[in-house]
Protein backbone atom coordinates (compact mmCIF):
# COMPACT_ATOMS: atom_id res chain seq x y z
CA UNK A 1 0.00 0.00 0.00
CA UNK A 2 2.79 2.22 0.93
CA UNK A 3 3.28 2.68 -3.21
CA UNK A 4 -0.48 3.52 -3.69
CA UNK A 5 -0.69 5.92 -6.49
CA UNK A 6 2.23 8.63 -7.04
CA UNK A 7 3.31 10.23 -3.30
CA UNK A 8 2.19 13.45 -4.45
CA UNK A 9 -1.11 12.32 -5.42
CA UNK A 10 -4.00 13.42 -2.56
CA UNK A 11 -6.67 10.31 -1.89
CA UNK A 12 -10.38 10.15 -1.66
CA UNK A 13 -11.23 6.80 0.58
CA UNK A 14 -14.59 5.12 0.77
CA UNK A 15 -15.28 2.53 3.83
CA UNK A 16 -17.84 0.40 4.11
CA UNK A 17 -18.50 -3.14 5.63
CA UNK A 18 -18.15 -4.63 8.63
CA UNK A 19 -14.42 -4.24 8.39
CA UNK A 20 -14.73 -0.57 7.57
CA UNK A 21 -13.21 0.75 10.65
CA UNK A 22 -9.75 -1.15 10.79
CA UNK A 23 -9.53 -1.22 7.30
CA UNK A 24 -9.68 2.80 7.39
CA UNK A 25 -7.43 2.87 10.51
CA UNK A 26 -5.11 1.00 8.48
CA UNK A 27 -5.06 3.28 5.43
CA UNK A 28 -4.72 6.19 7.25
CA UNK A 29 -1.83 5.02 9.29
CA UNK A 30 -0.11 4.06 5.48
CA UNK A 31 -0.64 7.44 4.15
CA UNK A 32 -1.57 9.79 6.60
CA UNK A 33 -2.25 13.82 5.14
CA UNK A 34 -2.96 12.12 1.43
CA UNK A 35 -6.37 10.85 2.68
CA UNK A 36 -7.63 14.40 2.34
CA UNK A 37 -11.33 13.15 2.38
CA UNK A 38 -12.96 10.06 3.57
CA UNK A 39 -16.25 8.29 4.27
CA UNK A 40 -16.22 5.17 6.50
CA UNK A 41 -19.41 3.60 6.99
CA UNK A 42 -19.96 0.17 9.09
CA UNK A 43 -19.89 -0.63 12.66
CA UNK A 44 -18.01 1.88 15.24
CA UNK A 45 -14.45 0.90 15.91
CA UNK A 46 -12.32 2.37 18.75
CA UNK A 47 -10.45 5.31 18.62
CA UNK A 48 -11.09 8.21 16.19
CA UNK A 49 -10.97 9.67 12.63
CA UNK A 50 -9.30 12.81 12.08
CA UNK A 51 -12.00 15.55 11.95
CA UNK A 52 -11.94 16.31 8.29
CA UNK A 53 -13.01 12.52 7.48
CA UNK A 54 -16.64 11.53 8.03
CA UNK A 55 -18.13 8.30 10.50
CA UNK A 56 -21.17 7.16 9.31
CA UNK A 57 -22.99 4.39 11.66
CA UNK A 58 -24.76 2.58 8.50
CA UNK A 59 -27.60 -0.48 8.71
CA UNK A 60 -26.65 -4.09 8.22
CA UNK A 61 -28.54 -6.57 7.49
CA UNK A 62 -31.11 -3.90 5.72
CA UNK A 63 -30.13 -0.58 4.80
CA UNK A 64 -31.60 2.65 6.87
CA UNK A 65 -31.16 6.41 6.11
CA UNK A 66 -27.77 6.25 6.97
CA UNK A 67 -26.82 3.88 4.19
CA UNK A 68 -28.52 6.45 1.69
CA UNK A 69 -26.21 9.43 3.38
CA UNK A 70 -23.31 6.81 3.02
CA UNK A 71 -23.64 6.21 -0.32
CA UNK A 72 -24.72 9.80 -1.28
CA UNK A 73 -21.17 10.83 0.23
CA UNK A 74 -19.61 8.11 -1.64
CA UNK A 75 -20.52 9.34 -5.07
CA UNK A 76 -19.87 12.27 -4.25
CA UNK A 77 -16.02 11.63 -3.56
CA UNK A 78 -16.09 9.38 -6.34
CA UNK A 79 -16.62 12.14 -8.81
CA UNK A 80 -14.43 14.60 -7.16
CA UNK A 81 -11.71 12.06 -7.35
CA UNK A 82 -11.98 11.49 -10.92
CA UNK A 83 -12.56 15.31 -11.90
CA UNK A 84 -9.36 16.36 -9.44
CA UNK A 85 -7.26 13.88 -10.39
CA UNK A 86 -6.86 12.33 -7.14
CA UNK A 87 -6.65 8.55 -6.43
CA UNK A 88 -9.57 6.89 -4.86
CA UNK A 89 -8.92 4.20 -2.92
CA UNK A 90 -12.38 1.83 -1.51
CA UNK A 91 -12.00 -0.61 1.68
CA UNK A 92 -14.76 -3.52 1.17
CA UNK A 93 -16.11 -5.67 3.50
CA UNK A 94 -18.76 -7.66 4.00
CA UNK A 95 -22.09 -6.18 4.97
CA UNK A 96 -20.93 -3.53 2.23
CA UNK A 97 -24.33 -4.19 0.36
CA UNK A 98 -26.38 -2.61 3.09
CA UNK A 99 -24.33 -0.07 4.55
CA UNK A 100 -24.11 1.32 0.75
CA UNK A 101 -27.33 2.05 -0.39
CA UNK A 102 -28.70 4.32 -2.75
CA UNK A 103 -32.26 3.39 -4.52
CA UNK A 104 -32.07 3.46 -8.44
CA UNK A 105 -34.42 6.12 -9.70
CA UNK A 106 -38.18 5.62 -9.07
CA UNK A 107 -37.36 3.86 -6.16
CA UNK A 108 -37.82 4.01 -2.14
CA UNK A 109 -35.54 2.79 0.66
CA UNK A 110 -38.46 0.94 1.77
CA UNK A 111 -38.51 -1.08 -1.39
CA UNK A 112 -35.01 -2.15 -0.78
CA UNK A 113 -35.75 -2.96 2.66
CA UNK A 114 -38.41 -4.95 2.06
CA UNK A 115 -36.80 -6.79 -0.64
CA UNK A 116 -33.78 -7.35 1.30
CA UNK A 117 -36.28 -8.81 4.24
CA UNK A 118 -38.36 -11.07 2.20
CA UNK A 119 -35.43 -12.24 0.37
CA UNK A 120 -33.30 -12.98 3.44
CA UNK A 121 -36.29 -14.96 5.01
CA UNK A 122 -36.69 -17.36 1.90
CA UNK A 123 -33.16 -18.53 2.55
CA UNK A 124 -31.63 -16.59 0.00
CA UNK A 125 -27.54 -16.91 -0.74
CA UNK A 126 -25.43 -13.89 -0.95
CA UNK A 127 -25.23 -14.09 -4.96
CA UNK A 128 -28.76 -14.07 -5.54
CA UNK A 129 -29.78 -11.48 -3.44
CA UNK A 130 -26.50 -9.07 -4.55
CA UNK A 131 -27.54 -9.58 -8.25
CA UNK A 132 -30.79 -8.08 -7.00
CA UNK A 133 -29.14 -5.46 -5.10
CA UNK A 134 -27.01 -4.53 -7.94
CA UNK A 135 -30.20 -4.02 -10.06
CA UNK A 136 -32.17 -1.66 -7.57
CA UNK A 137 -28.94 0.49 -7.38
CA UNK A 138 -27.25 3.81 -8.11
CA UNK A 139 -24.07 2.61 -6.56
CA UNK A 140 -23.60 -1.12 -6.68
CA UNK A 141 -22.79 -3.30 -9.84
CA UNK A 142 -19.87 -1.32 -10.66
CA UNK A 143 -21.64 2.74 -10.85
CA UNK A 144 -19.43 3.76 -8.42
CA UNK A 145 -16.27 2.68 -9.99
CA UNK A 146 -17.79 4.20 -13.08
CA UNK A 147 -18.25 7.86 -11.25
CA UNK A 148 -14.78 7.79 -10.03
CA UNK A 149 -13.13 6.92 -13.60
CA UNK A 150 -10.07 5.20 -12.17
CA UNK A 151 -10.19 3.63 -8.55
CA UNK A 152 -8.17 0.90 -6.11
CA UNK A 153 -10.77 -1.80 -4.02
CA UNK A 154 -9.19 -3.52 -1.90
CA UNK A 155 -11.34 -6.21 -0.29
CA UNK A 156 -12.18 -8.64 2.55
CA UNK A 157 -14.17 -11.26 1.32
CA UNK A 158 -16.72 -13.11 2.44
CA UNK A 159 -18.53 -14.50 -0.52
CA UNK A 160 -17.21 -18.39 -1.72
CA UNK A 161 -18.68 -19.04 -4.76
CA UNK A 162 -17.87 -18.22 -6.85
CA UNK A 163 -14.71 -17.74 -4.55
CA UNK A 164 -13.86 -14.31 -3.70
CA UNK A 165 -15.95 -13.08 -6.56
CA UNK A 166 -15.71 -9.18 -7.34
CA UNK A 167 -18.61 -8.40 -8.60
CA UNK A 168 -21.08 -9.99 -5.48
CA UNK A 169 -18.47 -8.74 -2.33
CA UNK A 170 -20.34 -5.77 -1.38
CA UNK A 171 -22.12 -5.65 -4.41
CA UNK A 172 -19.28 -5.39 -6.03
CA UNK A 173 -19.59 -1.15 -6.54
CA UNK A 174 -16.25 -1.07 -8.54
CA UNK A 175 -16.64 -3.93 -10.97
CA UNK A 176 -18.26 -4.46 -14.15
CA UNK A 177 -21.31 -6.85 -13.38
CA UNK A 178 -21.96 -9.90 -15.86
CA UNK A 179 -25.61 -10.62 -14.20
CA UNK A 180 -28.98 -8.75 -15.90
CA UNK A 181 -32.46 -7.91 -15.04
CA UNK A 182 -33.76 -10.90 -16.33
CA UNK A 183 -31.57 -12.57 -13.46
CA UNK A 184 -32.61 -10.19 -11.32
CA UNK A 185 -36.42 -11.35 -11.38
CA UNK A 186 -35.72 -14.77 -12.26
CA UNK A 187 -33.52 -14.91 -8.64
CA UNK A 188 -36.98 -13.13 -6.60
CA UNK A 189 -39.35 -15.90 -8.56
CA UNK A 190 -37.34 -19.24 -7.95
CA UNK A 191 -37.08 -18.26 -3.88
CA UNK A 192 -41.06 -17.46 -4.52
CA UNK A 193 -40.83 -14.06 -2.42
CA UNK A 194 -42.64 -11.32 -2.43
CA UNK A 195 -41.54 -7.84 -3.67
CA UNK A 196 -42.81 -4.37 -4.15
CA UNK A 197 -44.95 -3.49 -6.41
CA UNK A 198 -42.48 -0.97 -7.52
CA UNK A 199 -39.62 -2.94 -7.54
CA UNK A 200 -40.88 -5.56 -9.87
CA UNK A 201 -41.98 -2.78 -11.88
CA UNK A 202 -38.17 -1.48 -12.02
CA UNK A 203 -36.80 -5.15 -12.87
CA UNK A 204 -39.09 -5.53 -15.30
CA UNK A 205 -38.72 -2.23 -17.60
CA UNK A 206 -34.83 -3.03 -16.93
CA UNK A 207 -35.55 -6.40 -18.50
CA UNK A 208 -37.33 -4.88 -21.25
CA UNK A 209 -34.21 -2.08 -22.14
CA UNK A 210 -36.12 0.74 -20.87
CA UNK A 211 -33.52 1.08 -18.23
CA UNK A 212 -29.90 1.27 -18.88
CA UNK A 213 -28.09 -2.12 -17.92
CA UNK A 214 -25.38 -2.15 -14.83
CA UNK A 215 -21.59 -1.73 -16.97
CA UNK A 216 -20.68 -5.23 -18.35
CA UNK A 217 -17.28 -6.91 -18.68
CA UNK A 218 -14.98 -5.56 -20.81
CA UNK A 219 -16.54 -2.15 -20.44
CA UNK A 220 -13.56 0.34 -21.29
CA UNK A 221 -15.29 2.93 -18.24
CA UNK A 222 -13.98 0.68 -15.89
CA UNK A 223 -10.44 -0.18 -17.29
CA UNK A 224 -8.76 2.09 -14.60
CA UNK A 225 -10.77 0.22 -11.27
CA UNK A 226 -8.32 -2.47 -9.96
CA UNK A 227 -9.36 -4.79 -7.32
CA UNK A 228 -7.17 -7.15 -4.98
CA UNK A 229 -8.08 -9.46 -2.25
CA UNK A 230 -6.59 -8.63 0.75
CA UNK A 231 -8.41 -11.76 3.03
CA UNK A 232 -10.63 -14.01 2.58
CA UNK A 233 -12.25 -17.55 4.50
CA UNK A 234 -8.74 -19.77 4.00
CA UNK A 235 -7.46 -16.29 5.83
CA UNK A 236 -9.15 -17.55 9.31
CA UNK A 237 -8.85 -21.11 8.46
CA UNK A 238 -4.95 -21.18 8.04
CA UNK A 239 -5.30 -18.72 11.46
CA UNK A 240 -7.27 -21.65 13.51
CA UNK A 241 -5.07 -24.63 11.82
CA UNK A 242 -1.73 -23.15 13.45
CA UNK A 243 -3.19 -22.57 16.62
CA UNK A 244 -5.12 -26.16 16.59
CA UNK A 245 -1.32 -27.81 15.22
CA UNK A 246 0.17 -25.57 18.47
CA UNK A 247 -2.25 -27.34 21.00
CA UNK A 248 -1.21 -30.94 19.82
CA UNK A 249 -4.05 -31.77 17.64
CA UNK A 250 -3.55 -33.47 13.89
CA UNK A 251 -5.00 -30.75 11.86
CA UNK A 252 -7.61 -31.35 8.72
CA UNK A 253 -8.46 -28.59 6.69
CA UNK A 254 -11.96 -28.55 4.35
CA UNK A 255 -11.18 -26.62 1.64
CA UNK A 256 -14.26 -26.35 -0.63
CA UNK A 257 -16.69 -24.11 1.18
CA UNK A 258 -20.13 -24.95 2.86
CA UNK A 259 -23.15 -23.86 1.97
CA UNK A 260 -26.91 -24.64 1.61
CA UNK A 261 -29.80 -25.36 4.33
CA UNK A 262 -27.47 -24.70 7.92
CA UNK A 263 -29.16 -27.58 9.53
CA UNK A 264 -28.23 -29.49 6.49
CA UNK A 265 -24.63 -28.30 6.16
CA UNK A 266 -23.80 -29.61 9.79
CA UNK A 267 -25.26 -32.51 9.54
CA UNK A 268 -22.66 -33.11 6.23
CA UNK A 269 -20.07 -32.09 8.31
CA UNK A 270 -20.51 -34.05 11.25
CA UNK A 271 -20.38 -37.17 8.58
CA UNK A 272 -17.56 -35.90 6.60
CA UNK A 273 -15.41 -35.34 9.94
CA UNK A 274 -16.24 -38.53 10.91
CA UNK A 275 -14.41 -40.37 8.05
CA UNK A 276 -11.60 -38.41 8.21
CA UNK A 277 -8.74 -40.34 8.31
CA UNK A 278 -6.84 -40.50 12.20
CA UNK A 279 -6.53 -43.83 14.11
CA UNK A 280 -5.70 -42.77 17.03
CA UNK A 281 -5.01 -39.41 18.94
CA UNK A 282 -6.45 -35.81 18.99
CA UNK A 283 -7.76 -34.33 15.38
CA UNK A 284 -8.98 -30.61 14.47
CA UNK A 285 -11.29 -30.55 11.35
CA UNK A 286 -11.76 -27.26 9.97
CA UNK A 287 -14.29 -25.63 7.63
CA UNK A 288 -15.82 -22.66 6.27
CA UNK A 289 -18.08 -20.76 4.62
CA UNK A 290 -21.63 -19.58 4.54
CA UNK A 291 -24.68 -21.05 4.92
CA UNK A 292 -28.17 -20.22 4.44
CA UNK A 293 -31.37 -20.69 7.06
CA UNK A 294 -35.00 -20.13 5.33
CA UNK A 295 -37.72 -18.83 8.11
CA UNK A 296 -40.47 -20.81 9.05
CA UNK A 297 -41.11 -20.17 12.25
CA UNK A 298 -41.04 -17.66 15.08
CA UNK A 299 -38.14 -18.82 17.25
CA UNK A 300 -34.79 -17.03 17.64
CA UNK A 301 -31.82 -17.94 16.26
CA UNK A 302 -28.94 -17.61 13.24
CA UNK A 303 -27.17 -19.57 10.91
CA UNK A 304 -24.52 -21.01 12.93
CA UNK A 305 -26.82 -22.27 16.09
CA UNK A 306 -28.45 -24.30 13.26
CA UNK A 307 -25.66 -25.71 12.20
CA UNK A 308 -24.62 -27.09 15.38
CA UNK A 309 -28.30 -28.48 16.45
CA UNK A 310 -27.92 -29.96 12.67
CA UNK A 311 -24.65 -31.79 13.77
CA UNK A 312 -25.19 -32.70 17.23
CA UNK A 313 -27.53 -36.00 16.38
CA UNK A 314 -24.33 -37.41 14.43
CA UNK A 315 -22.44 -36.36 17.30
CA UNK A 316 -24.20 -38.46 19.83
CA UNK A 317 -23.35 -41.81 19.17
CA UNK A 318 -20.73 -41.71 22.20
CA UNK A 319 -18.08 -43.46 21.00
CA UNK A 320 -15.76 -40.99 21.80
CA UNK A 321 -15.63 -37.08 23.00
CA UNK A 322 -16.86 -34.98 20.27
CA UNK A 323 -17.25 -31.06 19.80
CA UNK A 324 -18.72 -28.89 16.81
CA UNK A 325 -18.16 -25.30 16.94
CA UNK A 326 -19.71 -23.08 14.24
CA UNK A 327 -18.77 -19.13 14.10
CA UNK A 328 -19.55 -16.02 12.55
CA UNK A 329 -15.92 -14.06 11.99
CA UNK A 330 -18.26 -10.91 12.14
CA UNK A 331 -19.15 -11.66 15.93
CA UNK A 332 -22.70 -11.63 14.60
CA UNK A 333 -25.29 -14.60 14.08
CA UNK A 334 -28.50 -13.69 12.91
CA UNK A 335 -30.31 -11.25 15.32
CA UNK A 336 -28.55 -12.45 18.32
CA UNK A 337 -26.13 -11.56 20.65
CA UNK A 338 -24.21 -14.61 19.90
CA UNK A 339 -21.08 -15.52 17.25
CA UNK A 340 -22.27 -18.85 17.37
CA UNK A 341 -22.48 -21.91 19.24
CA UNK A 342 -20.98 -25.58 19.93
CA UNK A 343 -22.68 -29.15 20.19
CA UNK A 344 -21.24 -32.07 21.92
CA UNK A 345 -21.73 -35.34 21.83
CA UNK A 346 -23.76 -34.92 25.23
CA UNK A 347 -25.89 -32.08 23.43
CA UNK A 348 -28.67 -34.70 22.98
CA UNK A 349 -29.17 -35.86 26.69
CA UNK A 350 -28.16 -32.61 28.29
CA UNK A 351 -30.92 -30.80 26.06
CA UNK A 352 -33.83 -33.74 26.92
CA UNK A 353 -33.07 -33.45 30.71
CA UNK A 354 -33.64 -29.81 30.65
CA UNK A 355 -37.27 -30.27 28.53
CA UNK A 356 -35.77 -28.97 25.37
CA UNK A 357 -36.90 -30.76 22.07
CA UNK A 358 -33.54 -30.14 19.81
CA UNK A 359 -36.38 -31.03 16.50
CA UNK A 360 -38.98 -28.82 17.23
CA UNK A 361 -36.31 -25.90 17.96
CA UNK A 362 -35.23 -26.15 14.53
CA UNK A 363 -38.44 -26.20 13.15
CA UNK A 364 -39.21 -23.00 15.13
CA UNK A 365 -35.82 -21.77 14.06
CA UNK A 366 -35.47 -21.15 18.06
CA UNK A 367 -31.95 -22.50 18.40
CA UNK A 368 -30.95 -19.60 21.01
CA UNK A 369 -33.35 -20.52 23.87
CA UNK A 370 -32.48 -24.23 23.37
CA UNK A 371 -28.12 -23.71 23.21
CA UNK A 372 -28.26 -20.41 25.89
CA UNK A 373 -29.88 -22.99 28.10
CA UNK A 374 -27.39 -25.89 28.02
CA UNK A 375 -24.76 -22.97 28.02
CA UNK A 376 -23.36 -23.56 24.58
CA UNK A 377 -23.09 -19.90 22.80
CA UNK A 378 -20.09 -18.62 21.73
CA UNK A 379 -20.52 -14.72 22.52
CA UNK A 380 -17.79 -12.48 21.12
CA UNK A 381 -19.68 -9.30 19.94
CA UNK A 382 -18.37 -7.79 16.72
CA UNK A 383 -15.30 -8.70 15.92
CA UNK A 384 -14.75 -5.60 13.07
CA UNK A 385 -14.10 -8.26 10.25
CA UNK A 386 -15.99 -10.57 8.26
CA UNK A 387 -14.72 -13.62 6.06
CA UNK A 388 -17.73 -15.65 6.02
CA UNK A 389 -17.98 -18.47 8.95
CA UNK A 390 -16.21 -21.18 10.77
CA UNK A 391 -16.59 -24.35 11.58
CA UNK A 392 -14.55 -26.49 14.29
CA UNK A 393 -14.68 -30.16 15.22
CA UNK A 394 -12.44 -31.59 17.91
CA UNK A 395 -12.55 -35.12 18.88
CA UNK A 396 -9.88 -37.55 20.86
CA UNK A 397 -9.96 -41.48 18.99
CA UNK A 398 -8.87 -43.63 21.87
Amino acid sequence: MAAFGSPRQTIHMIAAGKAAWPMSQAAIAAFGERVTAAVVAGPHGHGTLPAHLEWIDAGHPLPDDQSVRAAGRALELASAAGAGHRVLLVLLSGGGSAMLAAPAEGLALEDKQRTTDAMLRAGADIGRLNCVRKHLSRIKGGWLGLAAGRCQALALSDVHVPQDDAATIASGPTVADASTYEDALAAIDQLDCEAPSAVRRHLERGAAGEIPETPKPGDERLAQSAFAIVGNRHTAMHGAALEAGRRGYAVRVVEPPTQGPAREAGRWFARLAAGTGLLTGRLCVIASGETTVTVRGDGHGGRNQEFVLGAARLLADGSRPTLVASVGTDGVDGPTDAAGAIATSTTLVRAAGLGFDLEAALERNDAYPLLAGLGDLITWGPTLTNVGDVHVLLTIRP
